[in-house]
């Protein structure tokens, strides 16, 4: 089984689509992640992030669903 988890991207940088990275937030914890798979992402944005790439962004409202359900928060 894999798990995704959502995080807000702070900050991009990076010279070419593949190796564009992100600073994400995840609940606090920050970590910078490789942005290539998602290249519409901005900062700001939500993102599915796994094994230190974003998978796919999602909106605000469905981070925070999953993250109170990761959290075990109704």
């Amino acid at each position: 089984m894999c798990l995704a988890v959502p995080g807000r991207i702070e900050s991009i940088e990076g010279p070419t689509a593949e190796t564009r990275c992100g600073r994400v937030n995840f609940g606090g914890v920050v970590k910078e992640i490789n942005l290539a798979f998602v290249p519409e992402a901005q900062v700001g944005d939500y993102v599915l992030a796994h094994v230190g790439f974003a998978i796919s962004r999602l909106s605000e409202s469905e981070a925070r669903r999953t993250l109170a359900a990761l959290e075990g928060r109704p």
